[in-house]
C-alpha cells in the first residue's frame, strides 16, 4: 500500500519540484519609493534564486527602487532564471567611477522581462561637455560571459554610457526594447555587442546620442531586424582595426530598419592603420531613410584626433557586403560613401535597388574609392565601383 501511495504521489511532488520558486525583494526590505538603496536585498534575492535547484523568479515589484550598482553573477544552480520588472531600478543621480551598474555574468538561462531602468546619466553628461576630467561613465545593463539570455519588453532611459552591452556570450536575444537618451548624450550607444556569436535584436526603438546599434571585433551570427533608429548615429559595424591583432566580424544581417535624423544609416568603420581584423558576409537589406546624414558609408580612414594613425591606410580586409533595396532622402548630397583602404581594397561589395534622394529630388551622389565589386538598380550617378 505503501508503495502504491508512493507512485501516485510521485507526479505531485515531482510537480512541486519543478515549479519556480519566487523571491521579491520587497521581503527582504527594499522599499518602493527610491529613498534607499535597494541593491543588497537585489543581491539577497540573485543569490537565493541563482542558487535554487529549481527555475526561479526574482521579482522587483511596482514602485520605484534606488539600486547603486548590482553585481550579479553565476554560475546558477539552475538554468531558467526569470527577473520580472514592473517597476523602476534606478541609478544615483550623482555620478560615479563605476563602469559598470547592473551586470549578469556568467549565466545560462536567464530572462529579464519588462520594466524600466533609469541610468540618471545627465550629471555626467555635463560633466563631460564642461570639459572637465570625469569618468568615462557607466553601462546601464551588461552581459558577460553568459548564454541563453533574454531580455524582452525593457525600457532603458539616460543611460551614463552604453545602455545594454553584450560582451564574450552566446545566444543572446534582445526583443521589443525601447532605448531612449538625448541626440546630444555623449557615448550613449543603444546596444553594443562584441566578442559575442548567435545574437539577435528584433522589435526595439533606439533614439541616442551615439550609435543605436554597434557591433565590435569577434562578432559573428548577429541579426538584427525591424528597428527604428533615431536619433543616433546610426547601426554600425566597428570600429575595428584598433590594434594590429584583433579579432573580426562575420555573418552579419540587418533588414527591415528604419533611420529618422540620424548622423549615420548603415556603416562600415575601421582605424586606419595597420591590422589582420575583417568584416565580411555582411547583409542590409530594406533599409529606409529619412533625412539622414549618411545613409550608406564605409569609412577605412577613421582617425579620431588624428592619433597613431596619420598617413596610414588600414589593414582590415572588408568582403562580401550588400546593400539591398535602400530607399529614402539624404539629409546631404552625398548619400552613398564608399572610402576603403588604399592597401585592402573593399571587396565584394553589392549594391542593389539602391533609390535615395537629396532636398527632395534624386540628385544625390556616390562617392567611392578602391572599391570591387557590382551594383544594379542604383538611382544616384555616377556609379563607382570596379569589377
Amino acid at each position: 500500500m505503501a508503495a502504491q501511495l508512493l507512485l501516485l504521489l510521485l507526479p505531485f511532488l515531482f510537480h512541486l519540484s519543478s515549479a519556480a520558486q519566487l523571491y521579491n525583494i520587497a521581503d527582504y526590505g527594499a522599499k518602493p519609493d527610491g529613498s534607499d538603496d535597494s541593491a543588497s536585498q537585489l543581491a539577497i534575492a540573485w543569490t537565493k534564486a541563482c542558487s535554487s535547484i529549481v527555475p526561479a523568479t526574482l521579482l522587483i515589484p511596482p514602485g520605484k527602487f534606488l539600486v547603486s550598482q548590482a553585481w550579479l553573477q553565476g554560475p546558477c544552480r539552475n538554468n531558467k532564471i526569470l527577473i520580472v520588472i514592473k517597476g523602476i531600478v534606478m541609478a544615483p543621480s550623482s555620478y560615479t567611477s563605476n563602469e559598470q551598474w547592473i551586470i549578469f555574468k556568467r549565466v545560462n538561462g536567464l530572462t529579464i522581462s519588462g520594466g524600466l531602468l533609469d541610468g540618471h546619466g545627465q550629471a555626467l553628461w555635463s560633466c563631460k561637455n564642461s570639459n572637465s576630467k570625469c569618468p568615462e561613465g557607466a553601462t546601464s545593463l551588461s552581459i558577460a560571459y553568459s548564454n541563453n539570455v533574454w531580455i524582452d519588453r525593457v525600457s532603458s532611459v539616460n543611460s551614463e554610457q552604453f545602455h545594454i552591452t553584450i560582451y564574450r556570450s552566446s545566444h543572446v536575444k534582445v526583443t521589443r526594447a525601447v532605448i531612449t537618451a538625448p541626440f546630444d548624450s555623449p557615448n550613449t550607444d543603444g546596444i553594443h555587442i562584441e566578442e559575442s556569436s548567435d545574437v539577435e535584436v528584433k522589435e526595439c526603438r533606439i533614439g541616442t546620442g551615439d550609435d543605436c546599434i554597434s557591433m565590435g571585433p569577434g562578432d559573428s551570427n548577429v541579426w538584427i531586424e525591424n528597428v527604428r533608429c533615431g536619433p543616433g548615429h546610426g547601426i554600425s559595424i566597428g570600429s575595428l582595426g584598433s590594434s594590429s591583432n584583433q579579432d573580426g566580424v562575420k555573418n552579419v544581417t540587418v533588414k527591415n530598419v528604419q533611420f529618422t535624423g540620424t548622423e549615420n544609416g548603415l556603416r562600415i568603420k575601421t582605424w586606419a592603420k595597420p591590422s589582420n581584423a575583417f568584416a565580411q558576409q555582411i547583409l542590409f537589406q530594406n533599409a529606409t531613410m529619412d533625412n539622414v546624414k549618411n545613409p550608406i558609408i564605409i569609412d577605412q580612414n577613421y582617425c579620431p584626433d588624428h592619433l597613431d594613425c596619420p598617413n596610414q591606410s588600414s589593414g582590415v580586409q572588408i568582403s562580401d557586403v550588400t546593400f539591398r533595396d535602400v530607399v529614402g532622402s539624404s539629409a546631404t548630397n552625398t548619400a552613398v560613401k564608399l572610402d576603403c583602404s588604399k592597401s585592402k581594397p573593399c571587396e565584394g561589395i553589392m549594391l542593389q535597388n539602391i533609390n535615395l534622394g537629396y532636398n527632395g529630388s534624386s540628385e544625390a551622389e556616390m562617392v567611392c574609392s578602391n572599391v570591387h565589386g557590382g551594383s544594379s538598380g542604383v538611382v544616384i550617378p555616377p556609379c563607382c565601383i570596379s569589377k
